[in-house]
């Protein structure tokens, strides 16, 4: 149980033993499946603490040359790597730090292809099985239109020369019955082409760290694809990695009657530092708050810092009145946060900190006016 007094404002704090618990999980899947799962650094980048993730977990994927070196630094090794389109003058450093090296389309592989001969690396395409569960089209890459991956119409019956995987990406936070409906369709449209490929990118949205996800069901279902089709399995979760593994604090700065609604606001912000909330959207979870307000009690909307008039989330109830100064600790903020805050208007980004496993607060990074100054010109 975190001590919040001895944590700053605000505060994103990553608990140490929650995150080795999800780790565990996930790698029991992975041996008992006969796969391999890798950190997705675009959901969780918390570097700080991939000496822990490194003890699960053998690898990592990254989606620009940044993420690469990340990988290469602090994981150890180097990345599963797929960029949606990929600039000229960074190819030569990408090939070099990466085993794996998806590519988003056809012509990407063809304008390509002649460098990556003879550096070792395995190189694969993405492919789009025309099936998405996903509800938000921001999240879902399966929609028309989308530039992310390549149709069954535009490749023939082989595997272009030099191809040695198949990489499709269409979860989001979804379930082993999910990937079962998906597989469904990519097999419907790719099992020729399945059978000729040496590796199979499943990519991430598998959340098997979420309570009554079947990780039975998902373990057989992956038996039986990887002997189906004779090929090794990756899948590279991002939410599973931090689902649930910590929280942000935050405090109350000021309160506002506004028009018969109690506003709180905030030494924190959802659009620069929670934007999923805004994007998805999503209302996140305060602890000791109800999710939903109450008839007759203390009932509050909270703004966030930022002059934006839409940066603000509610309503939550309480027992009792809240007060300027009183901590508020919004859940379930390490996936999908901290790797998307900004410095709009100006606003500190909130400091990064570790619950260790032995009941100490460890202050990893804060954040001034140099990290906002250095994003300008």
């Amino acid at each position: 149980m975190i001590d919040f007094t001895q944590v700053p404002s605000p505060c994103f704090v990553l608990e140490e033993a929650k995150l080795r618990a999800n780790l565990t999980l996930i790698d029991s899947v992975q041996q008992q499946a006969g796969i391999q799962i890798i950190l997705a650094l675009k959901g969780f980048s918390m570097y700080s603490a991939f000496p822990l993730v490194k003890q699960y977990l053998s690898g990592a994927t990254a989606s620009s040359l940044n993420e690469i070196k990340l990988v290469n630094e602090y994981m150890g090794v180097k990345a599963h790597t797929y960029i949606p389109a990929i600039r000229d003058d960074e190819f030569a450093e990408i090939l070099e730090r990466s085993s794996h090296l998806t590519f988003n389309s056809l012509s990407q592989w063809e304008r390509f292809k002649n460098r990556v001969a003879g550096s070792g690396v395995s190189c694969g395409i993405r492919v789009n099985p025309q099936y998405s569960e996903v509800a938000t089209d921001m999240y879902n890459p399966c929609v028309p239109g989308s530039r992310l991956g390549v149709t069954r119409d535009l490749i023939g019956d082989r595997l272009p020369d030099g191809i040695e995987g198949i990489h499709f990406h269409t979860l989001c936070e979804n379930d082993s019955y999910t990937l079962e409906r998906t597989l469904e369709a990519l097999e419907s449209r790719f099992s020729d082409l399945l059978h000729q490929a040496k590796w199979v990118n499943m990519g991430g949205g598998h959340l098997m760290t979420r309570e009554g996800y079947n990780t039975d069901h998902l373990i057989q279902l992956l038996i039986a694809f990887r002997k189906k089709y004779d090929v090794q399995v990756i899948l590279e979760p991002g939410s599973a990695i931090g689902w649930q593994t910590g929280v942000l604090v935050s405090t109350v700065l000021d309160m506002v009657d506004s028009q018969g609604i109690e506003v709180a606001i905030l030494d924190t912000s959802f659009a620069a530092h929670m934007p999923d909330t805004l994007e998805m959207p999503y209302k996140p979870r305060i602890l000791d708050a109800y999710h939903e307000p109450v008839a007759g009690k203390p009932t509050y909307r909270f703004g966030g810092m930022t002059c934006l008039a839409g940066d603000f989330m509610g309503d939550y109830s309480f027992d009792t009145p809240l007060q300027v100064g009183d901590p508020i600790i919004f859940d379930d903020m390490i996936h999908y946060t901290m790797v998307k805050t900004t410095t709009f208007n100006g606003v500190n980004l909130p400091s990064i900190g570790i619950w260790k496993e032995n009941g100490s607060f460890q202050l990893v990074k804060t954040f001034g006016y140099e990290s906002f100054k250095d994003r300008l010109s």
